[in-house]
């Protein structure tokens, strides 16, 4: 067993609580104050130079190694998500609808200890480490406020990393993959204009809700007629609202959704597809449409090179792991952002476990992952961060 890992083990009860602890008192994106609050405190008693407040209620800390040397930037996110917790565990949740349901608790728990683990070896590397803790993960734009408020400057990072401990992978793997890995995301809405009426006289109205309900039969068609096989997309429609009473057709309904992709002449043939369908059906059926996208974030690229070099580290760090380098998922992250900007890589860490039931997804209210994916997912971070300022 490598050393690492022995001491990431050592330290799990004080990660535990941590990760407990942050669970507990779930906060929204931008609104958290305790939780920062509390990573400020660790982060401060290590003797690390921290500065709070940064994108309102994020946190940056500096760690000096013995000569200076490259710049490491360890991106970990803090918010919650508004969803009710539906789990038992006495840590669970004790804010009403809001909820730990994508394991930014472990994320946050990870990155102290990680911080605690490379203070103790602070003598033994050259340049710095940029711990950064990031609000507002959750499509609200936390990275690139903290983009905006300079946190890529002084001192600028040579290399970024970050993790997610991950429920579609089992405790004991990871997924290190070079080049694209999380897919992009734009956000869609459809707004339909018609001519309400009676629900009794049809033939005096021009009715959004049929208009829309067509339209969102159509949108199935773009991935499969429209998109190469060879390529990956998604096209979701999550909202239809249109509409207060049960017999009156509305003057106006509102379809909202997501598309996924990892590349960018992708993203451009679906909002090209998703304008067309949506006008020309609109017309087709007396009514008249207006289509919006906002960009979330784009792809996650990893570096191919960093990514690479890590994979021995991976192995060396805790020697049973199964490496997957070709998991892909079609979910985003505002990670995109920093690597856009600095060379680096974003890993996956099993977190799932069938034999303790831990099964449910990310987002959902009995999600939980397994902790014993924690010092995995300690050691692995600590042993990257060293191997790129070795």
């Amino acid at each position: 067993m490598n050393d690492l890992y022995r001491e990431a083990q050592e330290l799990f009860e004080y990660s535990q609580q941590l990760r407990r602890d942050f669970h507990r008192h779930p906060e929204l994106g931008f609104r958290e104050m305790w939780t920062a609050g509390v990573v400020a405190r660790e982060l401060g008693q290590l003797g690390l130079e921290v500065s709070t407040k940064v994108a309102k209620t994020g946190i940056v800390a500096l760690l000096e190694g013995n000569h200076p040397g490259p710049v490491v930037l360890l991106r970990f996110d803090m918010d919650a998500l508004p969803i009710q917790e539906e789990n038992s565990e006495d840590y669970a949740s004790q804010v009403p609808g809001v909820m730990h349901a994508c394991g930014h608790d472990g994320h946050m728990a990870i990155g102290i200890t990680v911080a605690r683990m490379l203070k103790n070896h602070h003598m033994e590397f050259n340049g710095t480490v940029k711990f950064v803790f990031q609000p507002a993960e959750e499509s609200l734009g936390g990275s690139v406020k903290m983009i905006a408020e300079g946190v890529l400057e002084n001192p600028k990072p040579d290399y970024a990393l970050a993790l997610h401990l991950w429920n579609e992978c089992q405790v004991g793997t990871a997924a290190l993959v070079p080049g694209p890995f999380l897919a992009g995301a734009t956000s869609f809405k459809i707004t339909i204009s018609g001519r309400g009426g009676h629900g009794a006289l049809p033939q005096q109205t021009a009715d959004p809700v049929l208009a829309g309900a067509h339209l969102v039969t159509a949108i199935q068609s773009i991935v499969s007629r429209n998109i190469s096989p060879l390529d990956a997309a998604v096209i979701s429609v999550t909202q239809f609202h249109a509409g207060d009473a049960f017999n009156v057709i509305p003057q106006y309904a509102e379809l909202k959704g997501t598309l996924r992709f990892f590349k960018d002449e992708i993203r451009s043939r679906l909002i090209e597809r998703i304008s067309q369908l949506s006008k020309g059906i609109s017309v087709a059926m007396g009514c008249k449409a207006e289509v919006e996208f906002s960009e979330l974030t784009p792809a996650v690229k990893n570096n191919v090179d960093v990514t690479r070099r890590l994979a021995p580290i991976f192995i060396e760090t805790i020697p049973d792991i199964v490496i997957d380098s070709v998991f892909h998922t079609m979910v985003s992250e505002d990670m995109a952002y920093f690597l856009e900007e600095i060379p680096g890589c974003y890993f996956m860490v099993g977190s799932a476990n069938p034999g303790r039931g831990i099964v449910y997804g990310h987002h959902h209210p009995k999600f939980d992952f397994d902790e014993a994916a924690i010092p995995r997912a300690v050691s692995l971070m600590a042993a990257s961060a060293l191997e790129l300022l070795s």
